[in-house]
C-alpha cells in the first residue's frame, strides 16, 4: 500500500511517501521535513510534488493519505487538513492521527509549541499507546512523566531533560495502522483551544 503521509501541526512541515504492509510495517522512499514558519500553504504543495517526483510515483498511484490532525495552530492546521482531502477526491481514503502520536516512540510523554508560552502534550504507555492527553498547558503545569521528547526549548520550564524529536512519515504510519483498513473517519482537527485571530469588537454607537 502506498501512503503519503502530511502534518503541519508544528513549525517542521512534514511530507512523506511510504510503502506500508502489516508484516513489515512503513519502509519510507520520500520525505522531506522542512522548517516552515507559518509558510505551510506556500511549501506544501511544492514539497508533495517533491516527494512524489523523488518516489517516482504519481498521485493516481497512492492508495491512502495520512494526515496529522494536530494539536497545533488554527492555520497551519487548516492547510494540512484541507489539502489532504482535496487530494482524497483523487486517491480515496484519508485517515487523520493525532500529530503527537507520530513523535518518538514507546512509554514517553511528548511537548510542542502551543504558542501563547504554552505546551501541547502527551504520555504514553510502554506500548505506545496514548494513556493522557493530548492537552495543552503552560509547561510548569503540563502532567507529562517519563522520558520527554518533542521541543528541548521547553526543557528548563518544564524541570526535565527534552530529547529532541519531531513527526516523522514513520511515525505517522505507524499511528494510522489500525485505522488503514477501516472506512475513513471525518477529519476533525485538534485545535485544543479557541484561534488566536478573534472577531473585532462590535462598534459603539457615536452619539451627536
Amino acid at each position: 500500500m502506498l501512503v503519503l503521509a502530511l502534518d503541519t501541526a508544528t513549525p517542521t512541515l512534514v511530507a512523506g511517501l511510504a510503502r506500508w504492509s502489516d508484516d513489515h510495517g512503513a519502509q519510507v522512499l520520500a520525505e522531506r521535513a522542512l522548517p516552515s514558519g507559518n509558510r505551510h500553504a506556500e511549501l506544501l504543495t511544492p514539497t508533495i510534488r517533491e516527494v512524489l517526483a523523488v518516489a517516482g510515483v504519481r498521485v493516481p498511484e497512492l492508495d491512502a493519505v495520512v494526515v496529522g490532525l494536530g494539536p497545533g495552530p488554527f492555520t497551519g492546521l487548516r492547510v494540512g487538513i484541507v489539502t489532504a482531502a482535496a487530494l482524497g477526491d483523487v486517491v480515496g481514503p484519508v485517515h487523520g492521527v493525532c500529530s503527537l502520536d507520530a513523535i518518538g516512540d514507546g512509554a514517553r510523554s511528548v511537548v510542542t509549541d502551543a504558542r501563547r508560552k504554552e505546551v501541547h502534550w502527551a504520555v504514553y504507555g510502554a506500548d505506545g499507546q496514548r494513556v493522557a492527553g493530548p492537552g495543552v498547558d503552560r509547561p510548569e503545569d503540563a502532567p507529562v512523566t517519563g522520558p520527554v521528547v518533542g521541543d528541548v526549548r521547553f526543557t528548563e520550564r518544564l524541570g526535565r531533560p527534552v530529547a529532541a524529536a519531531e513527526v516523522t512519515t514513520a511515525g505517522l504510519l505507524r499511528a494510522a495502522a489500525p485505522l488503514l483498513d477501516q472506512p475513513p473517519a471525518p477529519l476533525e482537527p485538534l485545535y485544543l483551544r479557541r484561534p488566536d485571530a478573534v472577531p473585532p469588537a462590535a462598534r459603539k454607537a457615536v452619539s451627536r
